[in-house]
């Protein structure tokens, strides 16, 4: 009777080059004996068509080959875009990524963090909503922390690829100054102000230097929702003649409510982003934003959340430049300030 093909075990493996399964073991995962042993047993293996028990393998070895991506909030479309690139990054360095979203939520992000490493994930690449929370102290000591955008004060991340912000910023409150406009508001998606995003200590900085005045607004990435937020801020009497968003996906908001208002961009308002997302291309007119190289990110947080796993590296740090795209959003305000 036809039992069926066997499954190749570490025993076959032993059998077929006179080793013992203890020194097979050891040659497939390449510790304690000669390189020459461990090609031997690695060809053997093949030959055998054997495959390591992936359960087995991370009991042996320590490690589940899994690395969990926490976004701040997947609502945002350049998040979206990030976690989708991560992904790839990831498998393609063999490892399984895990991308959850915080909605941006302290609490849940408190709360998925630590799910991801009571689940053993050897790393966690995360896009943080609360910086400074002191939890993160404590996952940084549990496993490898990769932060993305913000720099997490007081925990020892492994590494931490952050953003420009400083130039992104003052560029584009320069762009809208240039084109004549005095009343600007710029809309961001959290109010909690961190080293790698003072969006609202440049705003008071820059913004009398420019001769605008200039309010910080906190607005949610969600088209309806950023929609009203920008409904309720052109009510007012002398309302702005600019928003420079913080997120593509807020100024698609800005769009949605100048067309609800019968307001033409950028005759009536000019409108500034900040992700360069593909969509921006698609409206009408064309959304100028800031492009940030998503290739640059995606390479350097694999390589640090890939390589840190032997806690042997020091701290590493990246920090990613805007390149302006300017486009048809922009221009002179209709009618000049006084």
């Amino acid at each position: 009777m036809n039992q069926g093909r066997h499954r190749p075990t570490l025993r076959d493996i032993a059998e077929e080059t006179g080793l013992s399964p203890a020194a097979v073991s050891y040659a497939l995962r390449g510790l304690q004996v000669t390189e020459e042993t461990q090609a031997r047993v690695r060809a053997a293996a093949k030959r055998l068509g054997y495959e390591a028990d992936p359960i087995a393998r991370a009991l042996a070895s320590g490690r589940t080959e899994t690395i969990g991506v926490l976004c701040g909030s997947l609502a945002d479309g350049w998040q979206q875009q990030v976690a989708a690139a991560l992904g790839r990054g990831l498998l393609g360095a063999g490892r399984n990524p895990i991308t959850v979203d915080a909605g941006n939520d302290p609490e849940r992000e408190i709360t998925l963090a630590k799910r991801m490493v009571d689940q053993r994930a050897d790393a966690l690449v995360v896009l943080p909503v609360d910086p400074n929370a002191p939890h993160w102290t404590e996952i940084a000591e549990r496993t490898v922390l990769v932060a993305v955008g913000d720099g997490l004060p007081g925990a020892p991340a492994a590494a931490e690829v952050v953003f420009d912000n400083v130039t992104g910023v003052r560029h584009g409150l320069r762009l809208l100054a240039e084109a004549g406009h005095t009343r600007v508001t710029v809309l961001t998606p959290t109010d909690r102000a961190t080293p790698d995003r003072p969006a609202e200590q440049i705003v008071q900085q820059m913004a009398p230097e420019l001769g605008l005045t200039a309010a910080v607004r906190t607005c949610p990435h969600d088209l309806d929702g950023a929609a009203a937020v920008v409904r309720e801020l052109l009510a007012v009497p002398a309302p702005p003649t600019a928003f420079f968003c913080l997120a593509d996906s807020i100024a698609f908001g800005v769009y949605l409510a100048a067309r609800e208002l019968n307001m033409s961009v950028p005759e009536d308002i000019s409108v500034v982003g900040y992700d360069d997302l593909p969509a921006g291309r698609l409206l009408t007119p064309p959304l100028s934003s800031y492009q940030w190289p998503i290739d640059s990110l995606v390479e350097s947080v694999v390589s640090y959340a890939v390589e840190a796993n032997d806690r042997k590296t020091d701290q590493r740090r990246t920090v990613l430049v805007p390149e302006p795209m300017p486009r048809g959003s922009v221009a002179a305000p209709r009618v000049t300030s006084a």
